[in-house]
């Protein structure tokens, strides 16, 4: 019954927009349960005993979990098809998170939460394996622009929605509503989305064991990775240290800060369709456009580093959140043209881990340059390393990065 239904839909003129839209819910529902933690994480700690110096482990075995289902679930993306894959991990990772709101241990709680990590990362590769077979180069940076909001606009939901549950009722019953939400976006996945006929076997979407040797001598796939790594370095270590900068560095109160933080942020929603659009209408190399940004990017943290005053911050926030967000989709977009349709998840995936390395290792690289130099202008410095040194493998790029 659910191959029928979904067959009916694929013969529809538009039905790669159902497509992008199924890909974009679970991308954001797995976003909204990643950032679940940070509001509920305080409440967490108090029911489960948990001191608040032990909470970052809790966060660390979700990443753990994160970093690996990147790689592996574009990899079955290949092998079983994109749309198990999708429908899978979602489902799952609900489970999963509702399972964390009945938690009564302290070790369960960190089992439980590599889980959900080892879940959350499957949207990555398969979402983007779908997008790619379904819209093409032509319209893959609209499509990938829109696809990319999810991370943003995950964590707007996460943090406009659980500390009223927390409050209201319990950080319990946040877990139980993102996870039953999750499940059912599993099941619409599973019923919505089909392959387009002859990119994969037409009743399950099976693609055979995906030979993966030519990724691993795809020089292109290698620079990418290298760059991403660079890229992310700068927009995470931001994320993760700049309003506590502000604070501890300038002086300025934690409302402030929070406030440029969030202008930083919100500009990502519009930003990255925009950039998308842009590309897939002017149609410039991506690879160009990419490289542009960043030097955009490393600029404005280099300028952020000197700013003094609220105004100042609030002036350079908006275009600061504007080039450490427009990269993404531009870069996300040039991975399947270098690796090819075939092996786009496993190469999306691969790839993604190798740049979440870089979000996960400029925090602590971040918090060590601060406190051995106490200046701010120096830790920002250190940020914009990241996205400097980005745009030289990003220039490197051959033929396989360039807009077609």
């Amino acid at each position: 019954m659910t191959s029928a239904v979904s067959a009916r839909l694929a013969t529809r003129p538009g039905y790669r927009w159902v497509v992008l839209a199924v890909c974009w819910a679970a991308f954001t529902m797995t976003s909204a349960d990643r950032a679940t933690w940070g509001p509920a994480a305080g409440a967490v700690g108090a029911d489960l005993g948990v001191p608040v110096a032990a909470l970052g482990v809790f966060a660390t075995c979700y990443y753990v979990g994160y970093v690996v289902s990147v790689a592996t679930w574009g990899f079955l993306a290949d092998w079983v098809g994109a749309r198990l894959t999708v429908a899978l991990s979602i489902a799952l990772s609900g489970a999963f998170m509702i399972g964390f709101g009945e938690v009564r241990s302290h070790a369960w709680g960190l089992a439980l939460q590599l889980l959900i990590g080892l879940c959350a990362g499957a949207e990555v590769g398969a979402g983007s394996k779908l997008i790619t077979v379904w819209f093409g180069s032509a319209r893959l940076g609209t499509a990938m622009g829109v696809f990319m909001t999810a991370t943003s606009l995950g964590l707007v939901i996460a943090n406009a929605i659980v500390p009223t549950l927390v409050q209201e009722f319990s950080w319990r019953a946040s877990y139980h509503l993102f996870g039953a939400v999750s499940i059912a976006l599993g099941v619409a996945a599973y019923i919505l989305i089909r392959m387009p006929a002859g990119a994969a076997t037409r009743a399950t979407g099976r693609e055979g064991l995906p030979d993966l040797r030519p990724l691993l001598h795809n020089r292109d796939l290698v620079l990418l990775a290298l760059a991403g790594f660079g890229a992310l370095w700068g927009t995470y270590g931001f994320i993760t240290w700049s309003n506590l900068l502000m604070v501890k560095g300038i002086g300025i109160s934690p409302v402030t800060a929070g406030i440029v933080v969030v202008v930083f942020g919100s500009v990502a929603i519009f930003s990255k369709p925009l950039i998308g659009v842009v590309s897939d209408r002017v149609r410039p190399s991506r690879q160009a456009l990419s490289a542009w940004i960043l030097v955009a990017f490393a600029a404005a943290l280099i300028a952020f580093s000197f700013a003094r005053t609220p105004f100042a911050f609030l002036l350079i926030a908006p275009l600061l959140g504007l080039a450490a967000y427009t990269y993404s989709p531009l870069m996300m977009a040039m991975i399947p043209t270098a690796s090819g349709t075939r092996l786009a998840g496993s190469a999306t995936g691969g790839v993604n881990a190798f740049w979440q390395l870089g979000s996960a290792i400029v925090p602590t690289v971040l918090g060590l340059v601060f406190a051995t130099s106490g200046s701010f202008h120096v830790a920002f410095l250190a940020l914009a390393a990241g996205p400097a040194l980005a745009i030289i493998p990003l220039l490197l790029i051959g033929r396989g990065g360039r807009t077609a």
